[in-house]
This record gives structure tokens, C-alpha cells and sequence, in this order.
């Protein structure tokens, strides 16, 4: 007959194998941001190359793309060491797989549009929405790994990563659109209001990336940012941004807006890597916890419990409703010096209040990402009834927000709730 010791051991194998994937899994995050940082770049060569009229970059974005085909192949392996036949074994393998199809997808025809920005058969803007539509779908991977971890240190690491990625992401778009204005050598109205949406929605995803971060890689991001490269982005900012409506621009400022947006991407780049790394080392110091306590479990024997009180198990009080210090929770939760002659029963007191701590982080944790989707669900909802565009949705969302003074996320759940009432689409 197993004993209480036996479902010990099998419930630290599982976390050891959920910790494992999260392992797995960080490392497909690191591949991905690294490709979508190289197809960041390639958007913004692009954009100077169709601006240009394929007068100029055309050798420096063949560089860039070859760079970005080496990467593209080892995130293609990466996506082959995910284990397909044992989906029911990771969190939210459904999502995560269907966001896997979807990129390939996007990544199977990445070929057809290039061909597309060397012929100059589409326009900077055409070309930006699909390069902008397939690192969506590289990012939309970084979140479900963030949505399914089930480690709360874990989870923050990969939120603070994924707002960190997405405000790199909103700074690369900004980079090609002001890439393609100054090319163009004119103004133009909507392309300026998009450039301040961009450099907004860039602000949002760093003010969330400095909550769930470490002090470090806040402190490291604080002291990336050279005051010179800023004051040369204020600048040309402002020269893009308020120059009127068909006013010439200086073509030769597209080459220095490029390089300054670069050196920004490139510092921003290098916190990136930092958090990945991070998120890699968290996964593996908490394997090796967790091999340690299973080790440790695996050394007592059903003996060595105390058997001086045969009725302990009546006296503790359960994991689910006990308060912190309660009977049987006296030990910090990471202080886990497993000695012979501590109770088995003790023992699983402490795991399922571990577990259930791990849970309510989780739930804080989470909040955000869940407040994301219905921030992004609403946005969708408003642009499919009212033929508004991204930015113009966001607006719009966000001006119901000053007027009621809600937060975001409140306005979004008032639109969602509208959803049943609202027209249908028009056809």
C-alpha cells in the first residue's frame, strides 16, 4: 500500500516536471525575442528601402534579413524540442500551441513579403502592418508562456519580460514609421498621430515592466538610457511631430532617426537578454530546490514519523484555512532543511500551504495579464463596430476613462458588457 510519503515524492516529480517545461519554455521566450529583435530591425531597413524608392539600404537590409533566417531556424528547433504528444502535461498547451501554429504560418510566408519590399510592390505602411502582425504573433507566444506559468516568481519574471518586449516592440514601430516619414521627405497628419500613440502605448508597457521586475532590472534599465541618445530622440521627434500637414522633411535625417531609434532598441536589447537570463536561472535554481527536497523526502522512511500522537492529524489545522503561523506553519515557506525525525504529517501541511501561497501570488500575479486581454478584447470590439483603427480605439477607451475617471480596465469591461447589444458588423 503507498503511503503519504509516496504522493509526496509523485507531487514534488510533478513540480520538478512543470518546472522543467517552464525551463523548456524560457528558453523558446529568449530564441523568440532575439528574432523579433533582428525582424525589428529588418522592418525599419525596409521602411528606409521603400521610402527611399529602393534608392538607398538595399544592402544593409539583405545583411539584416540573412541574420534574421539564422535565428528564424533555431527558433523553428527550439518549437521541434516542445513535446506535442503529451499536450494535457502543460499549462495552457492549448493556447500555447495554437499561437505556435500561427506564427509559423506568419514565419512560412516571411519569404513572399520580402520579395514584395525588394520589388517596392507594397507601400511603407503595407509593409509595416505585416511585419507588425507577424511579431504580434511572436509576442502572443511570450504571453501564453507568461499565462501558464504555475510559479509565482516565475510568472512575474515572464510579465516583467513580455511589457518589457511589448514597449521594445511599440519602439521599433515607432523607429519604422518615423523611418518611412523622414524617407518620404513629407508630413503627413496621420502618420504623426500614430507616432504619438506609439511613444504612448510604449510608456504603458514599461510603468508595468517596472512593477513586476526585479530592483535590478529596473535599475539596469534606468542606467541604459544615455541622456544624449534621449535628447537627439526628443529632437527628431519633434521636427516628425510637428511639422504640418505636407511639410517638407529633411531626407537625410532618415539615416540619423534610424541610428538613434537603433541605439535605443539595441540598450533596451541588452535589458531583454538580462531578463531572460534571469527568467533561465530562476527556472533552474528552482529545479534544483526541488530535486533537493525530493531527495530528501526520498531518504525518510514511513518509520521515522513520530508516532507519539496518533491524533496529530486532528489537532492541525488545514492548509485552507489556517493563518499565517498558525499550528504546523511555524517554518518559513523556502526554509525546507528537511531533517529524519520531522512527521511525514507536518510535511504535507507545509507543501499545501506552499501550494496554496504559490496560488494566491499567482492570482495577483495574473491580474495583469488578464486585464490586458480584456483591454485588447474591448479595443477589438470597438474597431470591428465602428470601423475605428488600433489607435483610434485606444483613444477612445482612454478618454472614456478620463471622463468617468475609471481605470482602463473598468471602461473595458463596460464595453464587453455592451457586446450582445451592439449592431451586427456590417457585411
Amino acid at each position: 500500500m503507498k503511503s503519504g510519503l509516496s504522493f509526496l515524492v509523485a507531487a514534488k516529480r510533478c513540480e520538478i516536471a512543470e518546472l522543467q517545461q517552464l525551463a523548456l519554455t524560457s528558453a523558446l521566450v529568449n530564441v523568440t525575442g532575439r528574432l523579433v529583435h533582428g525582424l525589428q530591425r529588418e522592418r525599419g531597413l525596409s521602411n528606409l528601402h521603400l521610402g527611399s524608392q529602393g534608392a538607398r539600404f538595399a544592402d544593409m537590409r539583405a545583411r539584416q534579413i540573412e541574420e534574421c533566417r539564422q535565428i528564424e531556424a533555431e527558433l523553428r528547433a527550439c518549437f521541434d524540442t516542445l513535446d506535442t504528444g503529451s499536450a494535457s502535461r502543460i499549462g495552457h498547451g492549448a493556447r500555447l500551441f495554437s499561437r505556435i501554429a500561427y506564427v509559423l504560418h506568419g514565419l512560412d510566408a516571411l519569404e513572399a513579403l520580402r520579395e514584395r519590399v525588394a520589388s517596392l510592390a507594397w507601400t511603407p505602411r503595407q509593409a509595416t502592418e505585416a511585419y507588425v502582425r507577424l511579431i504580434a504573433g511572436l509576442l502572443a507566444v511570450v504571453f501564453e508562456a507568461a499565462d501558464s506559468a504555475s510559479d509565482p516568481e516565475v510568472s512575474r519574471l515572464l510579465v516583467a519580460l513580455f511589457n518589457f518586449m511589448q514597449g521594445k516592440e511599440f519602439t521599433g514601430q515607432e523607429r519604422a514609421a518615423g523611418s518611412a516619414l523622414f524617407a518620404s521627405g513629407r508630413a503627413d497628419a496621420a502618420e504623426q498621430q500614430r507616432l504619438l500613440h506609439l511613444i504612448e502605448s510604449q510608456e504603458r508597457c514599461l510603468q508595468v515592466f517596472v512593477e513586476f521586475a526585479n530592483p535590478k532590472a529596473v535599475d539596469l534599465w534606468t542606467a541604459s538610457q544615455a541622456s544624449a541618445t534621449l535628447a537627439e530622440l526628443e529632437r527628431l521627434r519633434r521636427v516628425l511631430c510637428t511639422a504640418a500637414q505636407g511639410a517638407p522633411l529633411n531626407v537625410q535625417l532618415s539615416q540619423a532617426w534610424f541610428d538613434c531609434c537603433s541605439q535605443r532598441i539595441d540598450r533596451m536589447k541588452a535589458v531583454e537578454d538580462r531578463l531572460a537570463l534571469d527568467l533561465l536561472r530562476a527556472c533552474e535554481d528552482k529545479i534544483a530546490a526541488a530535486r533537493a527536497d525530493m531527495e530528501a523526502y526520498q531518504a525518510l522512511s514511513a518509520t521515522s514519523a513520530r508516532e507519539t500522537d496518533a491524533l496529530s492529524f486532528f489537532k492541525l489545522v488545514p492548509a485552507s484555512s489556517a493563518p499565517t503561523g498558525s499550528p504546523g506553519f511555524g517554518t518559513p515557506v523556502q526554509a525546507y532543511g528537511l531533517q529524519l525525525e520531522r512527521s511525514i504529517l507536518e510535511l504535507v501541511q507545509e507543501q499545501a500551504h506552499r501550494l496554496q501561497t504559490m496560488s494566491e501570488e499567482l492570482d495577483t500575479v495574473r491580474a495583469s495579464l488578464n486585464e490586458r486581454k480584456l483591454i485588447e478584447r474591448a479595443k477589438g470590439l470597438l474597431m470591428a463596430h465602428r470601423q475605428l483603427s488600433e489607435e483610434e480605439a485606444h483613444k477612445t477607451m482612454r478618454q472614456m476613462a478620463m471622463n468617468q475617471n475609471r481605470r482602463l480596465v473598468e471602461v473595458a469591461e463596460a464595453v464587453l458588457a455592451m457586446a450582445d447589444v451592439l449592431p451586427e458588423r456590417p457585411r
